[in-house]
This record gives structure tokens, C-alpha cells and sequence, in this order.
């Protein structure tokens, strides 16, 4: 059996390597930052840039922005004249997230909104070619529902943290809120027919889903 660490430095040595900005973004996150581990990181960040680059959305909204690490992953994607929201409840992640979307030169794309999803959400009119959900778990199913709507037919949200440190397999943990919040969202999207969905087992689980009808 392959050593884990191991495997991990091989996997990263053998991707497209990470952006100064964001390995800056990554330092400073976990020098300053209490629950640094929510970065999503080089490994992830790579999978956002890739499945973004394909669907080449018009509009992407991202629920839980952190310090900006996905967003800026997200953007790079965005079709000609696109925009990303991204929204975090967390007003003291602004002035890191900002820092660094600047240093991107990408902050002309990328809409920081500070606030509740839920009371947020509404508000934005025009519809999302790609949704990336990393927020609390124990809202992942009305952040679905919330979405939907917003969502054309073969449009894509990504949902992180599905595996939960593979807790959703572990029956001590059930009664945990966070738990079950991602056991139950996990259960309504394997049972909603207008969608299709895979797991990608990469580091803490991200489903992929395609809306394929209303």
C-alpha cells in the first residue's frame, strides 16, 4: 500500500503548478487564519480551474468564499465579459479575500457580497452557469433549493465536503447537525430525477451535478 504523504507530494508535483498569488493566498490563510484546512488548496483549486475552463460559464455564484482561494480558481474560466458572485457571512474574510483578487487582476470579475446566502441569493436576478457551494453544512439542502431555479438545463454546481471526513459512512457521527446536514442534501440529490451527479473522492468529496431539467 503506497504511502498517503507520499502520494500526495507525487500528485502535486505532477500537476500544472499553483500561481504565486494563490501560494501566497495559501501562506498567508494558514498563518492568520483559525480553520485554515477550509482553503480549498493547489490540488482542488486545480479541479475548479479545469471543470470552470469547460463549461466556460457566463456566471458563476460560489456560497461561502472563505479567503478566496476557490473564487479566484472559479474565475479563470469565466467566459468574455463573466462574472463571479461570491458571497461569505464572515465580514472579517473581506479584507484577505479583497487583497487577493486584487493581486490577480481579476477583481473586475469577482463580486464580494458579505451576508447571508439565503437573504442574498434573491437578489441576484440573472441565472448561474456554475454554482460552487462550500458554506454550512447543516444549510446545504435549502442552499440547493435556494439555487435550483437559478440554474439553466445543463447547467453544473459543484457541492464541497460531501464525505465529511468520512463520517456519512460512520454511524457514531449521524447525530451530528453537520453530518446529517450533508447526509440529508447528499440523500435529496441522489433521489431528485432533474439532475445527474457523481462523487470526485478528492480530499474531502466534491459532487458534481448537472441540471437536466426543470
Amino acid at each position: 500500500m503506497a504511502d498517503p504523504v507520499l502520494l500526495d507530494q507525487y500528485i502535486l508535483s505532477h500537476i500544472s503548478p499553483e500561481d504565486d498569488f494563490l501560494r501566497e493566498l495559501d501562506r498567508e490563510t494558514n498563518q492568520k487564519m483559525i480553520g485554515s484546512r477550509m482553503l480549498s488548496g493547489h490540488l482542488q483549486g486545480q479541479i475548479l480551474s479545469m471543470i470552470s475552463c469547460m463549461i466556460k460559464p457566463h456566471f458563476i455564484l460560489e456560497i461561502g468564499t472563505f479567503t478566496g482561494y476557490s473564487a479566484l480558481c472559479l474565475a479563470k474560466g469565466l467566459a468574455e465579459g463573466g462574472q463571479l458572485h461570491t458571497i461569505e457571512i464572515d465580514d472579517e474574510m473581506e479584507p484577505i479575500a479583497q487583497k487577493y483578487f486584487m493581486k490577480s487582476g481579476v477583481s473586475d470579475r469577482i463580486t464580494m457580497h458579505i451576508g447571508d446566502a439565503q437573504q442574498i441569493v434573491p437578489l441576484l436576478k440573472h441565472p448561474f452557469d456554475l454554482v460552487f457551494i462550500d458554506a454550512d453544512k447543516r444549510e446545504y439542502c435549502d442552499y440547493y433549493q435556494l439555487v435550483f431555479d437559478l440554474i439553466p438545463v445543463g447547467g453544473f454546481l459543484l457541492v464541497d465536503n460531501i464525505l465529511w471526513s468520512g463520517k456519512v459512512v460512520d454511524p457514531a457521527a449521524i447525530h451530528e447537525d453537520q453530518t446529517r446536514g450533508i447526509l440529508e442534501f447528499n440523500d435529496l440529490v441522489q433521489n431528485d430525477q432533474r439532475v445527474k451527479n457523481v462523487i470526485l473522492p478528492v480530499r474531502d468529496g466534491i459532487m458534481l451535478i448537472q441540471k437536466v431539467a426543470d
